[in-house]
């Protein structure tokens, strides 16, 4: 009997043929990518890759629905949870499937049949790439119920499907390309899957680091540098912070940057020079270059941290008499009593009572748990708009300002807002003013909804494991006919 879990030399051989009697009629890389199609998905092993995560996501979905302490966040930090472990999850499975895909296919004496195919080998690594990406359009379409449940009804629903849709594209693309790299680099398969193992690790990692380690210089420039980060710190602040994407693009550069450079070396260098017997085909002259540049780029940056990280402060008049400046400061809400998940809308606004124009203003919303037992607010995650600048205010002129504050956590909080007159110049401050607070009281309010969850915790993996049955039944009924087609 035929093992048809994994290519056999015959089945590579049946390529070769049908890539050579099809002629031009059917490009190459569409008959590779339908043999790569039929062995993730027929021979099982995107199946359960497939079925792991369905377990996995239906699991913290329930967690973040069901749990008693875990049930206090609000839905937009819940549907960020689970888009992000969506991401990580399927970036996994197309960096394990990439890097699987031609040194695979070494090892099991495949790849010779494979590139004895009169076709150009860009073909036939695209073939493959396109079919190692598929398991992320499945990830997300499992994903997108667990989403909407725990939004609730939320908006964030909406913006959470796009761009986990985008980003996931984005990344999986790179990351896939990246595993296929290494994969044609890589003379064994054990050599390629620790490799980009490794890589992703290290990519993803810095996204588990606490608050604290992520601040700084180095911490900024991680985020901005390391693709996964740059992604994590877009989603979160766009669906939770409430941040608009004009604010954040400069997070986008990195996993952009990042696929065009591992596409183009997969496509246009490796691709080109695949071998049977993989390595690296870099001469020593290239290699040189390319570790003295990285050796300066290194030392730039480390330079640079090291300035900013050293420049001490200058110390002022400690002495320097500041005066109130002329400028009132008034707020049109004294209480407001709300839910978890409401929306608090009020205005300031702010006169000049000075014979004189005013300096530049800056007004700062903060934002103070009246609970001495409770946790410390970050008012990021209340308000998309912290701070609003007013260049100037001319003799008895009042401008007015709207504010939006999201109430994410029950409790007993008090807003307020300070007024900063711009210091005219470095060696001086200033004296900033307070407005009057607002009391606000914030209701614990559930929408999330467990009994909504355990339907697709418990439905996901149960087709899956319908869909591997069929897959084993029709696996083995083709064994069963070729056998019977054998003996007449």
């Amino acid at each position: 009997m035929n093992d048809t879990t994994l290519p056999s030399a015959k089945q590579t051989e049946m390529l070769s043929k049908r890539a050579a009697s099809a002629g031009s009629s059917v490009p190459t890389w569409w008959v590779v990518f339908g043999r790569e199609m039929a062995d993730l998905w027929l021979g099982g092993k995107a199946l359960v890759l497939i079925l792991i995560y369905c377990i996995l996501v239906g699991v913290i979905s329930y967690v973040l629905a069901a749990n008693s302490e875990l049930d206090l966040m609000p839905a937009n930090e819940m549907v960020f949870l689970t888009l992000q472990t969506a991401l990580s999850v399927g970036l996994l499975m197309a960096i394990i499937i990439g890097a699987d895909s031609l040194s695979g296919e070494r090892e099991r004496a495949t790849l010779e049949a494979l590139l004895l195919t009169p076709t150009s080998r860009v073909q036939i690594v695209l073939g493959k790439y396109l079919a190692a990406i598929s398991p992320w359009p499945v990830t997300m379409l499992i994903t997108i119920p667990y989403l909407r449940v725990l939004a609730g009804g939320d908006v964030v629903f909406g913006p959470a499907v796009l761009w986990g849709v985008l980003m996931g594209i984005l990344l999986s693309a790179a990351f896939t390309a990246f595993g296929m790299l290494t994969s044609i680099w890589s003379s064994s398969n054990r050599t390629s899957l620790g490799i980009s193992l490794v890589v992703y690790l290290l990519c993803a990692l810095p996204v588990q680091f606490p608050g604290t380690a992520q601040t700084g210089v180095m911490g900024r420039w991680l985020k901005t540098v390391n693709p996964l980060e740059s992604v994590d710190h877009f989603l979160e602040k766009i669906l939770v912070n409430n941040r608009t994407v004009a604010e954040m693009q400069n997070f986008l550069w990195s996993p952009i940057i990042f696929a065009a450079i591992v596409l183009l070396l997969l496509f246009v260098y490796a691709a080109p020079r695949l071998r049977l017997d993989g390595g690296v085909p870099f001469n020593w002259r290239f290699g040189k270059q390319s570790q003295a540049a990285a050796l300066m780029l290194a030392l730039g940056a480390g330079m640079w941290g090291s300035s900013v990280a050293l420049a001490a402060p200058m110390t002022g008049d400690r002495h320097q008499e500041i005066l109130a400046p002329p400028l009132e400061i008034t707020i049109d809400t004294t209480h407001a009593m709300v839910k978890t998940g409401d929306k608090v809308f009020f205005e300031t606004t702010v006169t000049n009572q000075d014979s004189a124009e005013s300096v530049p203003l800056i007004l700062a919303m903060n934002i103070i748990n009246l609970d001495s037992e409770g946790d410390v607010v970050d008012p990021e995650d209340w308000s998309p708009e912290r701070t609003q600048y007013l260049k100037s205010l001319g003799p008895g002129e009042s401008a007015q300002q709207e504010w939006e504050l999201s109430t994410i956590l029950a409790g007993d909080y008090m807003v307020y807002l300070v007024l900063i007159p711009a210091p005219g110049a470095a060696e001086v401050s200033s004296q900033p003013l307070t407005s009057p607070g607002i009391h606000v009281t914030v209701e614990r309010f559930v929408s999330a909804n467990p009994g909504g969850i355990l339907p697709y915790a418990i439905g996901g993996p149960v087709v899956v494991l319908a869909a591997m049955a069929g897959v084993y039944w029709f696996r083995r009924r083709g064994v069963d006919m070729g056998d019977e087609n054998d003996d007449m």
